[in-house]
């Protein structure tokens, strides 16, 4: 019999979260983001808008730092990118939002900062374990973002919150879904999972809250397996747009 696994502590989860550059470079995923079921007395209160492809999922392929391919899951092509190969813009291997590429290098789980106290702990953590994500070791923490959290952009944070509305910096904004929503109510906490191997934030869930469920799910299914410039060659592309609003 194996010997127990000692839980990590929040440092660990922070590492494992801000080292995913050194982790790997090629990865093969499906993707499913989840709309969650409001409770009866919220439905028409909040947000209903999810991706299209919310249900199915869509399948990618990425090779850091310069290319992305995605489909649907029958395999039809979304999106193919092909980026000059920077490593320091992530982002260039954006699909839709940048949810993604807050789930591909989640540094924003690690890395605090407030405009006015300086840098801080993101997140306040309660129930760090080592779980399995379909097959694969994952540390697994339910989360409260503090004051601290700084997500890659307010419009699309990996943990939607007050704390991630704050982080766009003007109360009146338009965007704001509790300007929008009066009736919204954020999360009470997160459940969130990041993989072991890649430091991929492979699940999110929201929990209470509007929606409670909501999130995303990530099956890895390969890493650092080869990916030659065929895979990318493909003429349909489709920019990835501005879709991070609400």
């Amino acid at each position: 019999m194996a010997p127990p696994q000692t839980p990590p502590t929040p440092g660990d989860f922070a590492d494992l979260a801000r080292s995913t550059p050194l982790r790997w470079t090629t990865l093969r995923f499906t993707l499913i983001r989840r709309a969650g079921e409001p409770a009866p007395a919220d439905r028409g209160t909040v947000p209903g808008s999810v991706p299209d492809w919310t249900t199915d999922g869509v399948r990618a392929r990425l090779r850091r730092p310069d290319a992305l391919r995605v489909e649907t899951r029958d395999g039809t092509p979304l999106q193919v990118t092909r980026t000059p190969g920077d490593p320091g813009r992530d982002d260039e291997l954006m699909f839709q939002d940048y949810h993604w590429v807050a789930m591909l290098n989640p540094v924003e789980l690690a890395d605090g900062e407030h405009e006015d106290m300086g840098d801080g702990d993101p997140l306040r953590f309660d129930d760090l374990r080592v779980v399995r994500h379909h097959g694969r070791p994952a540390w697994q923490a339910d989360v409260l973002p503090t004051g601290f959290y700084a997500p890659r952009c307010p419009c699309c944070p990996l943990l939607f919150s007050a704390e991630s509305e704050d982080a766009g910096g003007d109360d009146d904004s338009e965007w704001l879904l509790r300007n929008r929503y009066p009736e919204l109510r954020y999360p009470e906490a997160h459940r969130v999972r990041l993989d072991v191997a890649t430091g991929v934030c492979v699940s999110t869930e929201e929990l209470g809250g509007s929606r409670p469920g909501r999130g995303h799910d990530v099956r890895i299914e390969a890493v650092d397996e080869p990916m030659p410039d065929s895979l990318f060659s493909d003429a349909a592309r489709r920019p990835p747009g501005p879709w991070g609003r609400g």
